[in-house]
């Protein structure tokens, strides 16, 4: 018994002991984590010898595309001969960008600057280029108030100490020759030790750590060894869990990452370096549409780029983060030091809120009459167009705690438009708001028929079918709907147009798959997306796991194209999806587009982490 009891006081005080310093880490934590919480917008940087032959970065001769002596002849072609780094960081800033992160040394081995590590192959030394590309770079970044952060690969598969050379070779096994390993670890620690030296980074950026565990790497050390040069020092996820935030990799998350520090690291076409044949670019409407994606959910984008092995910068990339630079110059106010928006069972779209709470930014991409809040418990103040100063946005908020916005006097965006809502104090959305059912007749009754479909869609979104049981029919012909002297024929028409999916339909997709109002047929297999005025790019759906039989316009019949990116082959993440709509085929009321999948819907809500395969 007195064994025990001394058992319980000595865990009880271990464990309160680990409470304390998680609470302190906690602190530290947030307080170093501000600017990059902050920062909103990142630039990654891929620039190596694989630009010259335009090919995988590394990971061609892992993977016995191209054998490693023939890679390693990039180097012959690496010339640097353009290359002007103030241009880019002006580029970068240009952008609205915060920091960027740039590759010092990828999985290759090859270092951008002057290395003295043992048998390091560098850029100075080794290349046609013959000087050190990454301090100049550096060097202006930091001139310009941008924060530095470096990319530095673990894996070394050019490098004789290490153990792995490619997919089907290795070069030792670790627990015959430990010595060897232990060689590599000084190599790789020696190169971090010479980068803190240098270039005093803000934030490291490690990739490639599934490759051994964190023992192996001595990833413990490596830390201390980094806070030694700066106590703040952030570092990535990929250092086998002793990093500070999380780094989603191509998969925009559909459920916010649970860290509350996240960075989605991006491409803005499907290669990280320069490939010229990949021409797969998402469009600059695209771009900003998954920043303000992710702006919603309290993370960063880290947008990549891959310039040429002269330097210069493909022009498609310019003109992505020229026109990101317009739009983050117009919403500075709505995009830096704001957090996670408000739950989508308020409101079907994307928004996020000021650090003090006290102001809401609604993130529109469609052009649109109005937009609704639900369960919202404190009165707003008032609300404006950020950018628009002679834009006259009109509020309702009535007894339902409804917030009705009117935007028929704004002038949209191209992109996303940004309203900012103001409050007194923070506002309260109510979690379980009971909704009220407006009943069929009062809605039929409206007079604007725009928003009699919304609250059709909004009910339907919910489970609850207004129509099928009130004389609906699955054609929309001979209806049974009653009707009064004030029905208004506009909405039984639109009723009667899309009664497809209207008619037996139910709840339609959870948070974070559509940036709207949806639902689903009864045998689950096509997934009806209710689309709001006119959008300013294609609809855009995640979290998808089906594969899609075909896609057309409710009522009409028109077939509609579709484009997926960020799909790999080989993994169950499904890539984002893209619809287009003709403007001239939209709905002046509301627009149905129906999905037809090969299945029942399947939903891939899982967190998106850190590809570790690259075949």
């Amino acid at each position: 018994m007195k064994s025990s009891l001394i058992k319980a006081v000595f865990l009880g005080l271990i464990l309160y002991a680990h409470s304390t310093d998680a609470q302190a880490q906690t602190v530290d934590n947030s307080k170093k984590m501000e600017w990059f919480k902050n920062a909103k917008l990142g630039i990654f940087i891929h620039w190596g010898i694989y630009s010259v032959n335009g090919i995988s970065e590394s990971w061609s001769f892992f993977n016995n595309y191209i054998n490693h002596e023939n890679y390693m002849k990039q180097l012959n072609g690496f010339s640097a001969s353009k290359y002007q780094p103030e241009q880019w960081v002006n580029l970068i800033k240009e952008s609205g960008a915060k920091y960027a992160v740039i590759t010092t040394k990828h999985h290759d081995g090859v270092s951008l600057w002057d290395s003295r590590a043992e048998k390091a192959t560098t850029i100075p030394k080794n290349s046609l280029a013959k000087k050190d590309v990454l301090s100049p770079f550096v060097s202006a970044l930091k001139k310009s108030g941008l924060k530095t952060g470096l990319y530095f690969s673990l894996p070394d598969w050019s490098h004789p100490y290490y153990d792995i050379n490619t997919r089907t070779k290795k070069r030792y096994e670790l627990k015959n020759d430990p010595k060897r390993w232990q060689n590599f670890i000084s190599y790789y620690q020696g190169q971090l030790n010479e980068l803190s030296t240098q270039y005093s980074p803000d934030l490291l950026w490690f990739d490639g750590d599934w490759e051994h565990t964190a023992e192996e790497w001595k990833s413990s050390q490596t830390l201390d060894l980094l806070k030694k040069y700066n106590s703040n020092i952030i570092i990535n996820s990929r250092l086998n869990n002793h990093g500070d935030y999380d780094t989603p990799e191509q998969g925009i998350p559909v459920v916010p990452p649970q860290n509350p520090y996240w960075e989605l690291c991006y491409t803005m076409n499907d290669s990280w370096g320069y490939q010229p044949f990949d021409k797969s670019y998402k469009t600059p409407n695209m771009i900003v549409r998954t920043l303000a994606d992710v702006i919603s959910m309290g993370g960063n984008l880290l947008l990549d780029i891959g310039p040429k092995p002269d330097g210069t910068i493909p022009e498609e990339q310019i003109e992505i983060l020229k026109n990101l630079g317009r739009w983050t110059s117009k919403n500075e106010h709505a995009i830096y030091e704001t957090t996670r928006g408000i739950p989508f069972d308020n409101y079907k779209g994307k928004s996020s809120l000021s650090t003090s709470k006290k102001s809401v930014f609604l993130y529109l991409e469609e052009t649109k009459n109005f937009a609704k809040i639900y369960g919202l418990a404190t009165r707003p103040l008032s609300v404006k167009i950020i950018g628009e100063p002679s834009a006259v946005v009109k509020m309702d908020y009535n007894a339902e705690k409804t917030l009705t916005l009117n935007f028929t006097h704004v002038k949209f965006d191209k992109d996303v438009t940004v309203a900012e809502i103001t409050f007194d104090t923070p506002p309260v959305f109510l979690k379980d708001f009971k909704k009220k059912e407006h009943p069929l007749p009062e809605i039929l009754e409206n007079k604007n028929t725009q928003e009699a479909a919304y609250d059709i869609a909004n009910a339907l979104n919910y489970d609850q079918n207004l129509l099928t049981q009130d004389g609906l029919t699955s054609d929309g012909l001979e209806m049974k709907i009653k009707k009064t002297s004030k029905t208004n024929p506009e909405t039984i028409e639109w009723i009667s147009k899309h009664a497809e999916a209207l008619f037996e339909t139910g709840k339609g997709l959870p948070s974070g798959h559509y940036s709207g109002m949806s639902a689903l047929s009864k045998d689950q297999q096509t997934l009806y997306l209710f689309v709001e005025g006119v959008p300013t790019g294609p609809v855009a759906l995640k979290g998808i796991k089906n594969n899609i039989a075909r896609i057309r316009i409710v009522g009409e019949g028109s077939m509609l194209n579709h484009t997926i990116y960020n799909k790999l082959y080989w993994s169950d993440r499904p890539g984002i999806i893209y619809i287009d709509i003709p403007k001239e085929r939209l709905d002046k009321q509301m627009t149905v587009i129906a999905v037809l999948l090969n299945k029942p819907v399947e939903l891939y809500r899982e967190n998106v982490g850190a590809i570790e395969n690259n075949l």
